[in-house]
């Protein structure tokens, strides 16, 4: 129970975070020797965070969610519109890499490559901030940054890192790209949960399955989540992101050490 424990509290301490929790969860494994404990775990942790977006947005979901009615405010549907663009590139990126991405995650140096990656895109989206300016973003903007997103599917490159940063150069105000980032990342997930879930139906894993661990792991991941979320959207509004970057550096040295000495 401690690994489903451990696991849960790093999937909700780095889903938000600029830091990508996929490539802490290949660290961990290598340093600490923590496997995740099959395919339905992976699924229900990434649903509990997502579940921490949809408890802390939930207001600006009901709104987007009235303006699909017929008298919805149009800028809501306007912004329904550029969720949908930025959802269309990992759609698009992840069928055409379904299965042949797993590799990724069993490689050091593409996490390594990874962190820093993230690292050089949070500077420049520090350096930007000052200058971002803009509430919503444009059509351009908007599939910058789901292109962003697809970066993502590479260990060690962040979801929220990239998408943030990607959204900060192309003029968002940093709470903006934040939040748009985070609601960006609902279909997403969903649908990578969605897909690992049926993979797991496949396998039969649930028979296999530690039902208690896998609740104690998602309920871990849900709160620390929803706690590390209120924290960082408060940062971000400060355009606080270097000491991610340096974090994400070093991690990156680390990776490619450890890479290099096997």
């Amino acid at each position: 129970m401690i690994s489903y424990l451990v696991l849960g509290l790093i999937q909700g301490l780095t889903e938000f975070l600029p830091v990508s929790s996929s490539g802490h969860l290949v660290l961990a494994e290598r340093l600490f020797g923590l496997t995740s404990p099959g395919l339905m775990f992976e699924a229900c942790l990434h649903l509990g965070t997502v579940a921490a977006i949809l408890v802390f947005f939930r207001s600006d979901l009901a709104a987007l969610a009235r303006a699909l009615t017929p008298r919805g405010d149009i800028g809501r549907r306007k912004e329904i519109g550029f969720l949908l663009l930025g959802t269309a590139p990992i759609v698009i990126v992840g069928l055409v890499l379904r299965g042949s991405a797993d590799r990724w995650f069993h490689s050091l140096w593409v996490v390594g490559i990874g962190w820093m990656a993230t690292a050089g895109m949070l500077l420049l989206a520090d350096r930007r901030a000052h200058r971002s300016s803009v509430a919503e973003p444009s059509v351009a903007g908007a599939l910058a940054i789901g292109v962003a997103q697809s970066a993502a599917l590479v260990p060690g490159v962040s979801r929220s890192g990239f998408t943030l940063g990607a959204g900060m150069l192309a003029g968002l105000r940093p709470e903006r790209a934040a939040r748009f980032s985070f609601l960006l990342s609902v279909p997403a997930v969903v649908g990578a949960a969605g897909l690992t879930l049926w993979d797991g139906v496949q396998e039969h894993a649930l028979a296999d399955s530690n039902v208690l661990g896998i609740l104690l792991g998602s309920a871990v991941a849900f709160f620390v989540g929803l706690l590390v979320l209120r924290a960082f959207l408060s940062l971000v509004a400060r355009t606080r992101l270097w000491p991610f970057a340096l974090y994400c550096a070093v991690l990156s040295v680390t990776a490619l050490l450890l890479a290099a000495l096997r």
